[in-house]
């Protein structure tokens, strides 16, 4: 990933300026959803394009050190190698962008991949993960700790009550903190669109954390009951083009949460590529949260390169 974004100062006049158009947006979400999508003969370098965007992610109450440890493998190994063979990429060093996890499996996640003789980053959410309603002083703690097993990048969730006050002050000095707590990591802070009532909102909290220093900005934990939507992405990638053209600082997006098929991770690129350009579409400003898509994508590349479908028994790593 590269260097770390800056950040600015609050800007509270631009924020209190800022009225987003819903039904524009509604619209513009509709034109997406409806596009046709990639070319049949294109479709199995696109999706192998969307695998190393994948932060592989397991975030269960039952993780265990196997489970986790076989999610690294998969990481490496995403895809099977026959299949890469037969697309004449098995030389490329394919892998997801990371694996997330939670902050107790960061030294699991860290010593399989060591182990693996890989070097694909972990990260770990925190800060109260997923509601964020811990003291902050834990929260702080949280991501430290993280950091010292040995996380490359920390997901952390905001307060999602400061955006339902209009605390724009107090969310930005949080997530100002929680940047200084993971020092050399990247923080990639999830906004749980979901719960914070407005898109207007989410402009206003996507541009709040980028001003404290965000290197990206998140959907969702997953957790909640909407989780990345069309809508809220594209009011999300307006605030980080309007922060670059006003800052100069890049900052990546990461959509998260029931992206389940590989047909929706595609429309995922296009949107990215659409609204900022093919400069965002690399690993280090883009990434795509998920745990069953993975599966899906070696589905179809399986079905692209044998023209029949994977029995279960044909992936038994998904």
């Amino acid at each position: 990933m590269a260097a770390h974004c800056r950040g600015s100062e609050l800007d509270l006049s631009w924020i209190s300026r800022v009225q987003v158009n819903q039904a524009a947006v509604l619209r513009r979400a509709e034109q997406i959803q409806a596009r046709r999508s990639v070319k049949k003969e294109w479709q199995a370098a696109w999706l192998l394009k969307a695998v190393t965007f994948i932060d592989l992610t397991t975030l269960s109450g039952d993780d265990t050190f196997s489970n986790v440890q076989r999610l690294c493998y998969k990481a490496k190994y995403p895809i099977r190698e026959d299949l890469l063979k037969a697309l004449d990429l098995h030389d490329k060093g394919i892998t997801t962008a990371a694996v997330c996890v939670y902050p107790a499996r960061v030294g699991d996640a860290v010593k399989a991949l060591k182990a693996a003789g890989c070097s694909i980053p972990v990260a770990s959410v925190a800060t109260g993960f997923p509601a964020g309603q811990t003291h902050l002083k834990t929260r702080l703690e949280e991501i430290r700790l993280a950091v010292e097993d040995g996380a490359t990048e920390i997901d952390v969730v905001i307060n999602r009550t400061l955006v339902l006050t209009g605390s724009w002050e107090a969310l930005y000095d949080e997530i100002s903190q929680f940047r200084k707590a993971c020092g050399e990591a990247h923080l990639k802070t999830i906004l749980a669109t979901g719960e914070l009532g407005s898109l207007t909102n989410v402009y206003k909290a996507s541009l709040v954390a980028m001003m404290a220093g965000s290197d990206f900005i998140k959907t969702s934990t997953g957790k909640e009951t909407v989780n990345a939507t069309f809508p809220v992405a594209i009011v999300m990638l307006r605030a980080i083009r309007d922060f670059f053209w006003k800052t100069g600082n890049k900052v990546g997006f990461k959509p998260a949460g029931g992206i389940r098929t590989a047909k929706e991770s595609l429309a995922w690129l296009s949107l990215i590529k659409e609204e900022l350009g093919d400069e965002w579409l690399t690993p280090d400003l883009f990434r795509i949260g998920a745990s069953s898509l993975l599966s899906d994508i070696e589905r179809q590349i399986y079905h692209h390169v044998t023209g029949r479908y994977a029995a279960y028994h044909d992936l038994p790593m998904s």
